[in-house]
């Protein structure tokens, strides 16, 4: 995670978004007082609302968890796919 103040983001924005894109930084930019923003690359957040929509509800949160547990015990398998 980065922190730099706004007038330093300013002076080297391209380096700081290279950072967020390139190496998947997160950066705040405090802007005094206890305020400030966060930017995080386009792919974080996509992650990040896909998370929110798989546990939005209960019935796709237990089937993660579930799918998770199976997983974990090897209790997995392949599946061939069926060409047309």
């Amino acid at each position: 995670m980065l922190t730099t103040t706004l007038s330093d983001f300013r002076k080297d924005i391209k380096r700081y978004l290279d950072n967020v894109t390139d190496d998947y930084e997160t950066l705040i930019i405090n802007r005094g007082k206890d305020t400030g923003v966060v930017i995080i690359s386009i792919d974080e957040y996509n992650s990040y609302n896909a998370t929110q929509h798989e546990l939005s509800s209960k019935v796709n949160e237990s089937r993660l968890v579930s799918a998770i547990e199976k997983v974990k015990k090897g209790l997995t398998f392949e599946k061939q796919m069926i060409e047309e």
